[in-house]
């Protein structure tokens, strides 16, 4: 399937947009994707996004922040590899979405915390 043609889910905006920043803040500065996905989420809530970008943003994002997990978070080393690897993909999947302000916005997250 086409990465433009993937299908937007308004269910895992909802939930994105919800939990997010409680789990980055969790997470932040001790597992290496955490900067991809703000810059990720800084996209997907970017109005100039394209909704099958927006889909893909949302639906990384959305298993990233998910309790039910194929690799539960728990697991010392292990739990966030899913996660990882599913935010990796989306990034790989908008890269040209991506822009540099969104990134600097995720820059600019780090340096508060």
């Amino acid at each position: 399937m086409a990465v433009e043609k993937f299908k937007y889910s308004e269910k895992n905006e909802q939930l994105v947009k919800k939990s997010f920043w409680s789990k980055t803040r969790k997470f932040a500065g001790k597992i290496p994707f955490t900067k991809d996905a703000v810059a990720m989420y800084y996209c997907a809530i970017d109005a100039k996004t394209p909704l099958w970008a927006k889909g893909i943003a949302f639906g990384a994002l959305a298993y990233f922040i998910s309790p039910i997990d194929a690799i539960p978070d728990a697991l010392i080393g292990l739990g966030l590899t899913d996660d990882a690897a599913i935010i990796a993909a989306g990034v790989r999947a908008i890269a040209g979405q991506v822009t540099e302000e969104h990134r600097q916005k995720s820059e600019e997250f780090f340096e508060k915390e």
